[in-house]
């Protein structure tokens, strides 16, 4: 499996923002993408205004989103374009509420239905970002939970994988490493994670709260964290990657300050409205994704989909020429980073490799 490229489907335009699934379908495609992953509001979206069943409390009722997932299967299958995965699963693992808990697995099942009907076989769950006060710091507990999502997925029909992925700024998993210790300890064939450079040089590189944007000791740090994945982690455990950059703040995130949120972290704001595309150093990258990827590509070997999972201010902004825009920044810095890394990329016609479920 070669590398191929893929995107966010929110990162080409947020729906609230009136920019469509189709628009932003068309765009990727325009511009060589691959796969996508399906971001759960653009479902959700399509099933609300395609669909005439009345929402329920919580959303669209459970047969307008099926019916949208099979809607957006034979969107992507008409533009030869495949769905990563359905992200994301989120504020699951740890919680403290276990009836909460139990209801999230409900949910999982259902999840579950979603993937099989778009034809995916992976479902992304980044590790839990509600407030402390909501989540275990047990790493058994943690691990527990996560096994119990693979285990259900291992007995779907076909089976369903699990991506984890660790945010610079969830509650107990901010690293690699805790990704990688819980994956490790899961020990499933269908649980894996998701590298993501944004993610991992967002804690050990940056702190978009001090003027220099930067940690102290940032670039050992990188060094020492990039030898250590090289050393531990296990490729074949790696399901895909994400690669974007950063922009460097003028003023830090402090309280004053355009995009703090008194209820995110401020890892979380900068995240929200900052994330650039790889090599956009026009606008203000500063993170040190080439070693990263490096890291990737190189140092473990992984090949498989590359995502582009850009979150910025500039998705939520109404013009039409949004996602068209996003697509093409995007495909720039897609050219950008093969050349830099010195990538073989397969044939846009090629299909997502179903190995894995063909294996069980």
């Amino acid at each position: 499996m070669a590398y191929k490229l893929g995107i966010t489907s929110m990162s080409l335009g947020r729906c609230y923002a009136g920019h469509s699934f189709i628009a932003k379908l068309d765009a990727a495609y325009k511009h060589g993408y691959q796969g996508i992953e399906l971001f759960y509001e653009d479902l959700a979206e399509v099933a609300e205004h395609l669909f005439s069943e009345p929402p329920t409390l919580s959303g669209p009722s459970e047969s307008a989103q099926m019916a949208a997932a099979r809607h957006i299967l034979s969107l992507c299958r008409t533009r030869n374009i495949s769905i990563i995965c359905l992200q994301p699963f989120s504020h699951y693992d740890g919680l403290l509420n276990r009836s909460e808990h139990s209801r999230r697995i409900s949910q999982l099942h259902f999840w579950i239905d979603l993937a099989h009907e778009l034809n995916t076989d992976m479902i992304q769950v980044p590790a839990n970002f509600l407030p402390a006060e909501f989540v275990t710091t047990d790493l058994e507990l943690i691990v527990s939970d996560l096994c119990e999502v693979a285990d259900i997925g291992l007995a779907a029909n076909p089976p369903v994988r699990f991506a984890y992925e660790s945010l610079c700024w969830s509650t107990h998993v901010d690293t690699w490493e805790l990704c990688w210790e819980v994956v490790r300890r899961v020990d499933r064939p269908n649980f894996g994670m998701c590298l993501d450079s944004f993610n991992i040089a967002g804690r050990i590189f940056a702190d978009p709260t001090v003027a220099s944007g930067k940690m102290v000791d940032a670039e050992r740090a990188v060094h020492q964290s990039m030898a250590r994945l090289v050393e531990q982690v296990d490729v074949n455990k790696v399901f895909y990657v994400q690669v974007v950059d950063a922009e460097r703040l003028s003023e830090p995130l402090l309280p004053d300050h355009l995009f703090y949120s008194a209820e995110q972290p401020a890892r979380m704001s900068w995240s929200r409205n900052c994330r650039l595309f790889y090599g956009e150093k026009d606008r203000g990258a500063y993170l040190p994704i080439k070693e990263i990827a490096s890291a990737f590509f190189h140092g473990i070997g992984f090949k498989g989909w590359v995502s582009l999972e850009l979150f910025n201010r500039r998705m939520a902004d109404t013009g039409a020429e949004v996602p068209e825009e996003l697509a093409r920044r995007g495909a720039i810095s897609w050219a950008k980073l093969q050349k830099d890394m010195r990538l073989k990329v397969v044939d846009k016609a090629v299909s997502m490799d179903r190995a894995f479920t063909a294996s069980l």
